[in-house]
C-alpha cells in the first residue's frame, strides 16, 4: 500500500458524538490522524483522541476502511468506534480549534470531506466496511493546499468551502 495510513474514531457518550474542529481549515471531523511507525491501529486511534481532545478512550470495533487512492498519493483511513474511559476535554493547541459533543441530528458544519459517510456508518453500527472514493484533490499535496490557502487571503473555512468542500465524491 502506498500513501498515508490514518485512523478516525467515533466516540459516543450519552447519545452524543465527539467531534473536533481542525485548525487547518476550521472544519469539523472525527478525531484522528496518521498511524506512527510501529504503532498498532487501535493504539493510534486511542492516542489520537487523547492528543486532540484530552479524553481517554478504548477502541472497540472497526467500522471500516475508507480509501481515497487518488488523493495526494493515497489516503487510507481505518474508522474505529471507542468507549470513553476518562480524561478532561482539552483541545490540542496546535491542531484543534474546538471540541464538542453533538447529537447526530445537530452536527456542526462544515464537515470535512468524507466525514458524513463515516459518521453515518458508525452511528448505524455498521462493521467491516470497505469504501473507496475516486475524489481527487485540486492540489498536488497537502503542503500546496496550505500554501495556496495562506496566499489566498481568504479565511480558512472560506478557502475550504471554495476549493475543497466539493471533494465529497
Amino acid at each position: 500500500m502506498t500513501g498515508i495510513l490514518a485512523v478516525n474514531v467515533a466516540v459516543r457518550d450519552r447519545g452524543r458524538l465527539l467531534l473536533v474542529q481542525r485548525e487547518d481549515f476550521e472544519v469539523w471531523c472525527l478525531p484522528g490522524g496518521q498511524v506512527d511507525p510501529g504503532e498498532s491501529l487501535a493504539d493510534a486511534a486511542d492516542r489520537e483522541v487523547r492528543e486532540e481532545t484530552g479524553l481517554e478512550v478504548t477502541s472497540t470495533d472497526v467500522v471500516g476502511a475508507y480509501s481515497r487512492p487518488h488523493w495526494h498519493g493515497g489516503i487510507h483511513v481505518i474508522l474505529f468506534t471507542a468507549e470513553l474511559t476518562g480524561g478532561e476535554m482539552r483541545p490540542d493547541p496546535v491542531e484543534v480549534v474546538d471540541i464538542g459533543w453533538f447529537v447526530p441530528d445537530e452536527l456542526p458544519r462544515p464537515l470535512l470531506a468524507g466525514q458524513r459517510e463515516r459518521i453515518e456508518d458508525a452511528l448505524a453500527g455498521r462493521l467491516g466496511l470497505s469504501r473507496s472514493s475516486n475524489a481527487r484533490s485540486p492540489f498536488a499535496s497537502r503542503e500546496e493546499a496550505y500554501r495556496r490557502r495562506d496566499e489566498s487571503g481568504l479565511a480558512r473555512r472560506m478557502f475550504y468551502e471554495r476549493y475543497l468542500a466539493g471533494a465529497e465524491a
